[in-house]
Parts: structure tokens; C-alpha cells; sequence
């Protein structure tokens, strides 16, 4: 059963990769369209 928290482990730092660069990108959009 190890291998089922591994899996797991790992698409939760996979997910929080893609949320945390998601939300990188949309503030940088968000301070960008705010400085023009």
C-alpha cells in the first residue's frame, strides 16, 4: 500500500505546482494592468 501515499504525495505537489504558478501568473497580470 505504500505506493498509494507515494501517488498521492506526488499529485499533490504536482497540483500545488500548477496552483502556485496559476496564481504567480494572475497576480503579475493583476499588478500589471493596475500599473497602466
Amino acid at each position: 500500500m505504500w505506493y498509494f501515499t507515494w501517488i498521492l504525495g506526488l499529485g499533490l505537489a504536482v497540483s500545488f505546482g500548477i496552483i502556485n504558478g496559476m496564481w504567480n501568473e494572475f497576480r503579475m497580470g493583476d499588478a500589471g494592468e493596475a500599473e497602466e
